[in-house]
């Protein structure tokens, strides 16, 4: 029978503050970059909305590229190559960070544009009618709408992408699974430390949904 052995991580305080440090670098990289990636991405999709070319021509682009591309290509591209071109140097969070915000935008941003062109017609049309400007309209009935229709997809891509942020300790990130690889180095309890990985990453998800609903409460659904 499996001989557990938790006590080997749980005795150890260096142990549980790399956990806890990762928890704290993953939870603010994907806050961080979530943020960053859906006011890019709101503009990326009004572009498209509005049809502004040749911006709307770039956003489309640029946003079909974001989702075809693995995360992990991105993530690599961002850190080893665009300091290449541009001959800069960052911190690997920074790359990190850069990498995962313009990986929201892809996702946002077709998800705004999704919402925008949902806008019931009968609306638009009533809109029209009474004389509204263009940026009223968008400001007043087609942002709202798609906000409150996407908040979800919005949300479940935020946990989603939150839940990929295990491979920015390919770059030496000092994440969550950064913390229970090296863990699992020391003590070659791989069984134990990725039950506990597995907890955590549930765990803080379910808070981040419980923080969403708390938000679309208490702001957005005011306006259904």
């Amino acid at each position: 029978m499996f001989d557990f052995r938790f006590f080997e991580i749980y005795r150890s305080s260096e142990y549980l503050q790399l956990i806890l440090d990762g928890i704290l670098i993953s939870s603010s990289l994907t806050i961080a970059s979530g943020f960053l990636g859906f006011i890019i991405a709101f503009f990326l999709a009004a572009m498209i909305y509005w049809k502004f070319f040749p911006l709307n021509f770039f956003s489309i682009c640029w946003i079909d590229f974001i989702r075809n591309t693995p995360l992990i290509v991105q993530l690599f591209f961002v850190t080893f190559g665009l300091p290449l071109i541009f001959e800069y140097v960052w911190p690997f969070w920074a790359h990190a960070l850069l990498a995962l915000s313009i990986n929201f935008t892809g996702y946002f941003g077709e998800i705004l544009r999704s919402g925008y062109n949902s806008t019931p017609t009968n609306q638009l049309e009533a809109a029209y009618s009474l004389n509204l400007n263009k940026i009223t309209i968008f400001r007043k009935i087609v942002l709202p709408h798609t906000l409150i229709k996407m908040f979800p997809s919005l949300s479940s891509q935020f946990i989603f992408i939150f839940l990929t942020t295990g491979i920015i300790s390919e770059i030496g990130v000092n994440d969550l699974t950064h913390a229970g690889l090296y863990i699992d180095s020391r003590t070659f309890r791989t069984f134990e430390i990725f039950i506990i990985l597995s907890i955590l990453y549930v765990m803080l998800s379910l808070l981040f949904k419980s923080l969403l609903e708390i938000i679309f409460n208490r702001t957005l659904k005011k306006r259904m």
